[in-house]
């Protein structure tokens, strides 16, 4: 049973893609953890006492905050590097590679973001920079992973993984809101086998929004645009 003076506890929002990338890394690790669901239109006073200059959501442990979820997911692996799988891989050359791709990855859920401001905007192209990240993505995976990201499983997941599968999460509930393809098999191969086989897994499919609660989101965000921030 977990100490008092070592809880862990997430505040976060359902549709946040930051806070469901530190909530499934605290579960591939096996941390037990309180979850506070937060509504950012209306930021709970705990929030900004916790977080009082960028107001996000942060990690608490032991009663001390962490922001930024890239930052959180390093702390949570170098914190409990006893619990296995490990998110980062030993070797310094890999661990770095994993970096530089982890924070070019970050960019998806933003850019997703920007294609709903409105629906002029969709129609306007809004989504060419995402087609762009997904191509860079597409080949550099190619080359790191030169024999595919086979066996993926609950037990091997990594940081990579978290990332990219938390940061497309919502694709299937954007095509349908927009009436196009965005994760194209054809065009992107490598990352839709790789996207779909992470959202089988139970353990990504119980942590990630249900999809008809993201579609119905996602239409207001399209109509209404962004009116809080939902980063972490």
């Amino acid at each position: 049973m977990e100490e008092e003076n070592d809880s862990v506890t997430l505040h976060g929002m359902w549709i946040s893609t930051y806070a469901k990338k530190v909530e499934l890394a605290l579960k591939i690790k096996g941390i037990a953890f309180d979850y506070v669901e937060e509504d950012l239109s209306n930021k709970s006073s705990p929030l900004l006492k916790y977080n009082p200059i960028y107001k996000k959501v942060p990690l608490l442990h032991r009663g001390k905050p962490l922001s930024e979820s890239l930052v959180i997911l390093e702390y949570i692996d170098e914190t409990w590097n006893n619990l296995q799988p490990l998110l980062l891989p030993e070797n310094p050359y890999e661990r770095a590679t994993v970096r530089l791709w982890a924070s070019y990855c970050l960019q998806i859920s933003d850019t997703m973001k920007k294609a709903f401001i409105s629906a002029r905007d969709v129609e306007g192209g809004a989504f060419d920079e995402l087609f762009e990240i997904l191509k860079v993505m597409e080949e550099g995976m190619k080359d790191f992973f030169p024999g595919g990201r086979s066996k993926i499983c609950a037990e091997n997941l990594g940081l990579l993984d978290i990332i990219i599968v938390c940061s497309l999460a919502t694709y299937k509930a954007a095509e349908e809101v927009v009436g196009m393809k965005i994760l194209d098999p054809e065009k992107n191969p490598f990352v839709y086998s790789w996207v779909t086989t992470l959202l089988e897994l139970p353990l990504v499919k119980e942590t990630l929004p249900p999809h008809d609660k993201l579609v119905s989101r996602l239409e207001f965000i399209k109509k209404n645009g962004f009116r809080f921030q939902s980063n972490i």
